[in-house]
């Protein structure tokens, strides 16, 4: 279908994830679950784009799928069963400029490699920042696909991970980098 709006070219969009009202269009926020390897993800959607991948804490809510929540879902399923080592989906990180800095940087990280935490703090220009990109890394909203878990201590131990460290092992497990420990 073809809106337009605000005297802009006409764009095409999906009438599911899009609404129009008064000729204004309105984001529908999508939410799903997904049952992974390492436990129940949550997956939130705005408009396009995904916004958030949580281990499920809580009780579930009503579903409201969209299509990017539909290739987020088949993109952790080729992830976990079929050797995806890479995410395609559209993301949307919301955070500080300083957040969005350490999150940019995570997607840097290759599948199957590590990096330290002070590793970051020299990529995003500031060695004492350390303890400040722990704090980012934990608050990244995105897990798996802005892989935070693949950030570990500098002696190499599995140090935090906001879905626990038996997932982190695993995630490492799963990715070949437990085995070689590889350095990013």
């Amino acid at each position: 279908m073809w809106y337009s709006y605000g005297g802009r070219s006409a764009i095409r969009l999906r009438a599911s994830s899009l609404s129009e009202k008064n000729n204004i269009q309105i984001k529908v926020n999508g939410l799903a679950y997904y049952s992974s390897p390492v436990g129940e993800l949550e997956i939130h959607s705005e408009g396009d784009a995904i916004t958030a991948v949580w281990f499920l804490k809580d009780n579930k809510q009503p579903e409201k799928p969209t299509p990017v929540i539909h290739q987020c879902t088949e993109e952790l399923e080729e992830y976990f069963y079929k050797g995806r080592k890479f995410f395609d989906v559209k993301i949307k990180l919301n955070g500080s400029a300083f957040q969005q800095k350490v999150w940019n940087q995570l997607l840097e990280i290759p599948f199957g490699k590590t990096t330290h935490y002070s590793d970051i703090s020299v990529r995003v220009g500031d060695i004492k920042s350390i303890r400040a990109v722990g704090l980012a890394n934990g608050q990244n909203p995105i897990a798996i696909i802005v892989p935070c878990h693949r950030v570990i201590g500098k002696d190499g131990s599995l140090v935090g991970y906001g879905g626990g460290l038996e997932r982190k092992e695993w995630l490492l497990r799963h990715e070949g980098a437990l085995n070689q420990l590889e350095i990013f």
